[in-house]
């Protein structure tokens, strides 16, 4: 190895062994540093536990104080709430006291209400405030006082916040147990109730119905409102605002009894005394022995109005007063009030018609009534949509349920009064013979006026109408009714054929050969000549009528010329005077026969001039025309014949017969003219039906019913 390298590696070991050393003193050092700081650790780590020791007892004592804050304020707080709502009810009563005196002093009607709104607004905020204290009081008083034992108990706090939380607690306990009662049942609430009531009283009688006195039926078909219903708002809109909210007000003070009692007290008195206005005396007298009493005149008079009358109330009353009772309490309990309270009213004016109308259906059943049976009906035909419209509630079913009953009391009615007409007609055969002069009977003019009235397209339709309901009550709804104009033609039919077993019957009873066929001429030519051209003919068929009524007048007629002036013709009969030869005993019978032509010609006029009678005009004068048609010619044509054996005495002449036999029949005008003072169909177009009742039982009646 070479001295260079030697000398090298040696300062290099020198060096590292350098090195070393001050390592190992840098590491003496730091070991000691090491040792300094654990001691310092150990000082620290006791100074904290010594600390510690020292404030964990604060610690626990911040929670506890936090803790205590926390439970004191959620009683507290509370508590103070419940004295604001004290002072705030207080400043409200002081409130109504001002809106009260206000509202006494206030004379004009708008402003007098729009101070009611605030004076109820008073009253809502009062009372939602009273119930808040009622609600709310003891649990927050329950709650200070648990803090309060809890506090005295633990003495977490000092004597002086002590007593002032018991005086709190003792003040608010006071004040809870005297003063929530006096202000919900004895205090300015109770008293601003009964005030409101008062006002809502007033203000309901004030709201009236307009124009029900002069209202007439036209102004009543005419006027509609928005919905489609008949009838005017009630009350401006301030008006119902207020009563709206007194309603609900009252209601929320758990006065709805009284609210309800009131409201259905003083609408009901304004809906009567608005139909009051209308005069319907009439209805009082609603028994069917009390109807019976009356006077047709007046019972007829009742029924009119009564249609009228029942229309208003529907249309215009009762609509009216449904919308003002939804206006007012609808929101209350969910709607379930105002339809209870509209039913109470309703149903007592309700009931006062129903009433009427079934007591006129129970009635006896006189013929003429029929009519007024009929109007009844389609009236309530005709009130039926607007009617299921207003009484459409589950409330108003007792009400539909008598509507519909008074329907089925006037069909029925109705029905057996036209059945029992045909049987009173059937069976009112007196056993006597037909009129002595052979004119037409009362009974069958007025069947036949019955008839041609009721055909009438006035009264036709309400007829069918009651006839199909009646067959499809019998019959079950799954039955196939006739139509209406076969029905009422077969009903009608029965009626004609029952009227005609009447003439026949009567007819039969006569010993007079002629007037029988005097009889029935003039009675079938009056039927034929009443009915054809009419509604009831049009009814019956032309056709029909001439079979059963013309051509059994024409073959009387016939009937009569044959027995009346045939025995006549028979003594001119030249077969006899043929078979004698000798001259002198055919001029002697030649004039025993003119004379024997012209003492019978005689007699059978004064017969017709004091027994028979041809009311009819035309009839008189065909029956006239063909008479002399009859007689004359073969008068003449004898008198041609053996003028030559007459030479030595005079007759009178074939126009003198023609005048002597035109008088036999003019001789009826004067008899007519007599009669036509006592008998209101001879000469009129028109005749009463009740003058021509017959043998049927009646009372006086208009003669404008027919």
């Amino acid at each position: 190895m070479a001295p260079d390298e030697e000398d090298s590696t040696l300062v290099k070991l020198e060096s590292a062994c350098s090195n070393l050393k001050y390592l190992l003193q840098v590491s003496v050092k730091l070991e000691e540093n090491l040792g300094k700081m654990d001691q310092r650790f150990d000082l620290i780590e006791e100074t904290l536990r010594t600390t510690s020791r020292r404030v964990g007892p604060l610690q626990s004592l911040a929670m506890a104080a936090n803790a205590l804050d926390t439970r004191i304020n959620r009683a507290v707080s509370p508590a103070l709430a419940l004295i604001s709502s004290f002072k705030l009810s207080e400043s409200l009563q002081h409130m109504l006291l001002e809106l009260s005196s206000k509202l006494s002093a206030e004379t004009s009607p708008n402003k007098r209400l729009k101070n009611l709104v605030n004076y109820v607004d008073c009253v809502d905020h009062l009372n939602v405030a009273i119930n808040w204290i009622s609600q709310e009081g003891e649990p927050v008083i329950q709650k200070l006082q648990e803090v309060v034992e809890f506090i005295s108990r633990t003495k977490a706090t000092d004597q002086y916040g002590i007593q002032r939380l018991r005086e709190t607690l003792i003040t608010l306990k006071a004040l809870y147990a005297t003063e929530v009662d006096a202000m919900r049942f004895e205090g300015l609430l109770d008293e601003a109730l009964l005030n409101i009531q008062d006002e809502y009283e007033s203000i309901l009688q004030q709201i009236r119905h307009k124009n029900i006195g002069d209202q007439s039926q036209k102004q009543v078909e005419n006027e509609t409102d928005e919905e489609g219903n008949i009838g005017s708002d009630l009350g401006s809109e301030l008006q119902v605002e207020v009563l709206r909210r007194i309603s609900e007000t009252l209601a929320a003070n758990d006065c709805l009894d009284i609210c309800i009692d009131i409201y259905v007290k003083v609408r009901y008195k304004r809906a009567a005394k608005a139909l009051m206005r209308l005069n319907p005396d009439y209805l009082r007298t609603y028994t069917p022995e009390e109807i019976d009493e009356m006077e047709w005149e007046s019972l007829e008079t009742a029924i009119v109005l009564w249609i009228k009358h029942f229309e208003l109330a529907v249309k215009k009353v009762i609509v009216s007063e449904k919308k003002l009772c939804n206006q007012l309490l609808s929101k209350i309990m969910d709607g379930l009030v105002w339809p209870e309270c509209f039913v109470k009213i309703s149903d007592k004016i309700m009931a006062v018609f129903f009433r009427f109308g079934e007591g006129v259906a129970r009635s006896s059943k006189e013929p003429q009534k029929l009519f007024k049976l009929l109007d009844m009906f389609e009236s309530l035909q005709r009130l039926k949509p607007e009617f299921t419209e207003v009484f459409n509630g589950e409330a108003e079913t007792d009400i539909c349920k008598r509507f519909r009953e008074l329907e089925k009391l006037l069909v029925h009615a109705s029905s057996k009064l036209f059945w029992e007409f045909g049987l009173q007609i059937e069976g009112n055969s007196d056993g006597f013979p037909p009129p002595q002069d052979g004119s037409i009977p009362k009974l069958v003019r007025y069947a036949i006026n019955y008839l041609k009235y009721l055909a009438t397209d006035h009264y036709s339709t309400a007829m069918a109408k009651v006839l199909r309901t009646e067959q499809i009550w019998k019959a079950g709804t799954l039955s196939k009714p006739e139509t209406d104009e076969n029905l009422l033609k077969d009903a009608i039919s029965k009626v004609m054929e029952a009227l005609q077993r009447n003439v026949e019957s009567k007819r039969s009873r006569s010993r007079d050969k002629i007037l029988t066929h005097v009889f029935a001429m003039n009675t079938y030519w009056y039927i034929y000549m009443k009915t054809r051209n009419t509604e009831l003919g049009k009814l019956l068929g032309e056709e029909y009528i001439r079979k059963k009524y013309k051509i059994v007048a024409e073959e009387s007629a016939y009937m009569y010329q044959k027995q009346a002036w045939g025995p006549l013709l028979r003594i001119l009969e030249k077969e006899d005077l043929k078979k004698q030869g000798k001259e002198a005993i055919v001029r002697s019978l030649v004039g025993e026969k003119i004379e024997s032509f012209l003492k019978d010609f005689d007699e059978m006029s004064q017969r017709h001039r004091g027994y028979y009678n041809i009311p009819d005009i035309d009839l008189r004068e065909q029956i006239r025309e063909a008479t002399v048609k009859l007689v004359v010619p073969t008068y003449t044509d004898f008198l041609e014949s053996y003028s030559v054996l007459l030479q030595r005495k005079s007759y009178i002449s074939p126009q003198t017969l023609e005048r002597l036999v035109g008088q036999v029949f003019d001789d009826g005008d004067v008899k007519l003219r007599r009669r036509s003072s006592t008998d209101p169909m001879i000469g009129q177009n028109s005749a009463s039906l009740e003058e021509e009742m017959g043998g049927f039982p009646r009372s006086k009646s208009n003669t404008s019913d027919v």
